[in-house]
């Protein structure tokens, strides 16, 4: 069976966890509604999934406080009828907690997505996609490119840089194994997805991230994403 074919036949899922305050953006409303080129963060986030995967699915989780303005990106650009909205949670397990509980119990392939990297290419979603269906988990990493040190007790020590990655999203999973790893009791460990399974029990499966998919935190997270941003629509 040829790669589209197998596409069409399995259900996806896309949790895209908007529900932070964004303080170090500075800014009076939440980062995933401020604008880039004209468009607020989010639209782009949702459209990139919808770019990469005609039939997904999506889950919108965003601050109890902001229900209104997520609607409204809804309302204003995308057919409502393919996007679920829910609040967040008083953390990110919470607020994807909230989220898979409107992802039903039918058998799919579930992203779990920061709201805030609205420059994930087709590609990489893709790729998260193909080796989810293969390996049940698909959890997007790049290199470091600095220097890193750990802190010890006796003050620091170097570590090799090699040996470490860095945690992007969509960390990508089969229903069978995400909806019951969060059903367990929350942990301050809980970092992210991965980390919910590993404590669940299972063990995940990194796959090549993309040095472009930023996490929008900062006035120079946004001014980059601008940048680009322009540079894909010149391609």
């Amino acid at each position: 069976m040829d790669l589209e074919r197998m596409d069409e036949l399995v259900r996806k899922v896309a949790v895209i966890v908007a529900g932070g305050k964004g303080t170090r953006m500075k800014s009076e409303i939440p980062k995933q509604f401020l604008l880039l080129e004209g468009k607020p963060i989010l639209y782009y986030t949702i459209k990139a999934f919808q770019h990469a995967f005609e039939d997904i699915e999506i889950i919108l989780v965003l601050p109890e406080d902001n229900m209104g303005m997520g609607q409204e990106i809804i309302d204003g650009y995308f057919d409502h009828s393919s996007i679920k909205v829910c609040a967040g949670g008083r953390t990110r397990f919470h607020s994807v907690q909230n989220g898979l509980a409107l992802a039903g119990d039918t058998d799919a392939i579930i992203f779990v997505h920061d709201g805030v990297r609205c420059l994930a290419s087709t590609s990489l979603l893709q790729r998260c996609f193909h080796e989810c269906t293969r390996e049940g988990t698909a959890i997007p990493v790049i290199p470091c490119s600095d220097s890193v040190r750990r802190i010890t007790s006796e003050g620091s020590e170097i570590m090799d840089r090699n040996q470490i990655r860095l945690v992007q999203t969509p960390q990508t999973f089969h229903s069978r194994i995400l909806l019951p790893a969060f059903q367990i009791d929350y942990k301050e460990g809980f970092t992210d997805e991965a980390s919910v399974v590993e404590a669940y029990g299972l063990s995940v499966h990194l796959v090549e991230g993309d040095p472009n998919n930023l996490k929008i935190t900062s006035p120079m997270d946004l001014k980059l994403a601008g940048i680009l941003l322009s540079e894909v629509s010149q391609q």
